[in-house]
């Protein structure tokens, strides 16, 4: 079983699956096909990815990618902390421009669920961070799209002071929510 806490932005939300627990542990079914579609979320997942960020502060993101190639999200953390954050870049939305985030950690099996017409990324927390997507679309590199981490019109509160924070070149030059295009997801 699942348990869902909606976020301010409704369609991202946070998914907790029930813990199985004994002296040895717990188990946990992660993402299961039926109880997604029982919560509305009826999504087939086609990719998963692994992501190790090996210092703290650094910043992954805002990504996402073109229709056909748009991908729901479902992530969580495998060891360390992340500060997740999901920005909604669907055109006519009452939440355009507006984000919403969460802690996740490898304390908690918590995972985000980010739907088509977002923006993800996040910022770790602690050195050695393991972070575990479900994807529900194939990468695909002609569709990549982004916004820079710290745009000021985002108003995103990020742990880390723009100075430390560690991107990749292609993440340095990631452009600003007011020049990203209008997509129809």
């Amino acid at each position: 079983m699942i348990t869902v806490k909606t976020l301010a932005i409704p369609e991202v939300k946070i998914l907790m699956p029930k813990l199985h627990q004994d002296d040895r542990g717990y188990v946990a079914e992660i993402a299961h096909e039926k109880q997604m579609e029982e919560l509305g979320l009826p999504i087939k997942f086609m990719q998963e990815n692994q992501s190790m960020s090996l210092y703290k502060n650094t910043v992954r993101g805002l990504h996402s990618q073109r229709p056909p190639h748009a991908q729901a999200k479902l992530v969580r953390v495998l060891r360390g902390k992340i500060f997740d954050v999901a920005v909604d870049v669907r055109p006519g939305s009452k939440t355009y421009g507006q984000h919403v985030s969460a802690l996740l950690s490898e304390d908690e099996v918590a995972q985000m669920y980010i739907p088509t017409g977002f923006l993800h990324g996040f910022c770790t927390l602690t050195d050695n961070t393991v972070v575990l997507y479900k994807m529900s679309s194939l990468y695909a590199p002609g569709s990549e799209i982004g916004v820079i981490w710290n745009d000021p019109d985002l108003k995103i509160n990020w742990p880390i002071e723009a100075g430390k924070a560690i991107l990749s070149g292609k993440d340095e030059k990631l452009m600003l929510l007011k020049d990203f295009p209008r997509i129809e997801w």
